[in-house]
């Protein structure tokens, strides 16, 4: 997910792009690349099946996060024959397609009849699309995610503590549904002594470095009303990401990690977070859905211990995305065989399979099954959330965007640099600069 401003300059030279499409023939070895993380384990199990019927045998890439951009879009830009497929980013779908590092997919599809419209909307069009929302195809979505919540169920289930918190509030102790209820409920249990260890309100995403502070901060920015564009396509930023509504959410995270963090919680991320929840340090959490199966499995929290709710509303209902899809990169020897688990994958009983096993499946035929909410704790959540989603520019720049948005956000929640006002105003003079560099401004 990290990549500096020198790798996003040496990944906007152009690679040639064949465009022909040749017919399924079997390849001996696929090499698939993707990130190191629970569901690739679930990927490698799903692609048993695969090779079983192919005979194509599957080899895997899989880098940390931390180190996945960098390796990869160096492997691209380099010309490399590592990768056939890749399950990348959803942010790299513009910079791929207008570079040329993925094959686009249109014309495949219309051959094997592998329809969009079987997938849900908000996944194609973060997953798939470039130009955003076109009928231009990439990937086939893979992996849908996004950022969302869990708690210690057990704790909030407490007599003792529920009587507190209604003396207190004056309400119910349920999972927040609105961010002011998220901040009331953190502040209740921080610092609070339970089972003999002190607590902590929420550990949430602060990490400078990659991409941490903004999927964290944007669970608030977005459903106070923080936007990128006033109009999709303008890059008129002014009143949409500094509006008195995105001033309020960033005021809000920071609240939350003021008040409530764990101490030295100045870096965390994914794996940071979790082990704050697991260790019985936090009452709440945020996470990425693609940790939840193994939460939920987990001997220490996991069972009738934890809960999981979908990130809370306040103006309006939002979460941040996450996930990605799959796609055949252009430079590959394998073309045909590529192609072909692109077509196994899109079976809708090889996305049920991927679900069962814990992956996140968004074909619409595992999505709609009167079963898929009482599938998994979290599954209806899932749902709510995929249907809410919001996402960082997809821009071929979106490195340098993103780097704009992690410094001045970490400076302002976590350094104390001035105000959220001056944090966000600073963040359109940043981005107007770039988008000026690149002539759309």
């Amino acid at each position: 997910m990290k990549m500096t401003k020198t790798t996003l300059l040496r990944v906007m030279t152009a690679l040639g792009l064949s465009t022909a499409l040749p017919g399924l023939a079997q390849a001996d070895e696929l090499t698939l690349c993707w990130a190191a993380w629970d569901p690739a384990n679930a990927l490698v199990e799903l692609s048993k099946d695969f090779t079983a019927q192919s005979g194509t045998q599957m080899k895997f890439e899989f880098v940390p996060w931390p180190n996945f951009a960098d390796r990869i879009l160096n492997e691209l830009n380099s010309g490399g024959k590592l990768c056939d497929l890749l399950i990348g980013d959803s942010q790299w779908i513009g910079g791929s397609a207008e570079n040329g590092y993925y094959v686009k997919l249109n014309d495949f599809f219309d051959k094997e009849g592998i329809k969009m419209s079987d997938f849900a909307e908000a996944a194609v069009n973060a997953y798939s699309t470039w130009p955003k929302g076109s009928p231009n195809y990439w990937a086939l979505p893979a992996m849908g995610d996004a950022n969302a919540w869990f708690y210690r169920k057990d704790w909030f289930s407490k007599p003792e503590i529920q009587a507190e918190f209604k003396e207190k509030t004056g309400r119910d102790l349920t999972p927040p549904t609105t961010w002011e209820e998220l901040l009331e409920t953190a502040k209740f249990f921080n610092g609070k002594e339970i089972d003999g260890k002190k607590v902590y309100g929420a550990a949430i995403f602060t990490e400078r470095a990659s991409e941490g502070i903004t999927m964290g901060a944007t669970q608030a920015l977005y459903p106070y009303g923080f936007k990128y564009e006033n109009t999709t396509g303008k890059y008129d930023m002014e009143g949409a990401v500094n509006s008195d509504g995105a001033v309020k959410g960033l005021e809000a995270y920071k609240d939350l990690y003021k008040c409530c963090t764990p101490p030295g919680y100045t870096d965390a991320y994914m794996g940071e977070t979790l082990d704050a929840f697991k260790s019985g340090q936090a009452a709440m959490a945020m996470n990425w859905f693609a940790f939840f199966p193994g939460l939920a499995k987990d001997e220490n929290v996991g069972g009738d211990r934890i809960g999981f709710f979908v990130n809370p509303k306040e103006a309006t209902a939002a979460s941040t995305l996450g996930g990605q899809g799959i796609s055949v990169v252009a430079n590959t020897d394998n073309m045909d065989g590529a192609l072909a688990y692109i077509k196994w994958f899109a079976q809708p009983e090889v996305q049920k399979k991927w679900w069962q096993l814990g992956g996140y499946a968004v074909h619409n035929a595992v999505l709609n099954d009167p079963s898929f909410k009482d599938s998994q704790p979290f599954a209806a959540d899932f749902l709510v959330a995929m249907n809410q989603v919001q996402d960082f520019w997809q821009e071929p720049s979106y490195a340098i965007l993103l780097q704009a948005m992690q410094k001045r956000l970490h400076d302002y929640v976590v350094a104390d640099q001035g105000t959220a006002k001056d944090a966000l105003d600073g963040l359109v003079k940043d981005w107007t600069e770039i988008f000026e560099d690149e002539g759309k401004l």
